[in-house]
């Protein structure tokens, strides 16, 4: 992958994960009060939760897994430098 389509990865990562953090504390909250006002406002964010948990889920992984990408990589790369010195 190009540098740039990981710094947009990163980005996108990261702006996720704030409203991704602060509606799952309001989740927890609404659903420990019980007040039925307040599960239907949460049945209408969790529409939009979801896909953000997801999205978050999958750059999470991406950008875990980057490293040993990068690496297998080179490798490859010095493999081939290598056989084309011989």
């Amino acid at each position: 992958m190009t540098k740039s389509l990981n710094k947009w990865l990163r980005k996108i990562h990261r702006w996720i994960a704030v409203p991704t953090a602060i509606t799952i504390p309001f989740g927890i909250t609404f659903k420990l009060l019980g007040d039925p006002e307040l599960m239907a406002l949460w049945k209408k964010w969790d529409v939009v939760q979801s896909p953000l948990i997801l999205t978050l889920a999958i750059t999470g992984g991406y950008l875990y897994l980057l490293p040993y990408i990068v690496k297998g990589q080179r490798k490859r790369k010095n493999r081939q430098g290598e056989m084309a010195v011989r």
